[in-house]
């Protein structure tokens, strides 16, 4: 929000660095596993909905879902 202020006529560019083997990481992979699930059995790619197992759904309804790329 801060890099794009109101009036801003120029595209901002915004880079998310992400340092390998470190918490962050397996967060944003664990988002992003998430959306996939989400996105398969909500109907946004019907074909990921056959592939839904028993162990998705219940990792998917585990804990709520972040996006961290929501804001980019």
């Amino acid at each position: 929000d801060r890099a794009h202020r109101i009036g801003q006529d120029k595209p901002v560019m915004v880079y998310r660095l992400v340092v390998e083997d470190t918490v962050e990481q397996k967060m944003v992979e664990l988002g992003r596993r998430k959306r996939e699930i989400a996105e398969g059995a909500l109907g946004r790619d019907a074909s990921g909905a056959k592939k839904l197992t028993v162990e998705d759904v219940e990792d998917l309804l585990a804990t709520p879902a972040t996006n961290p790329w929501d804001n980019v």
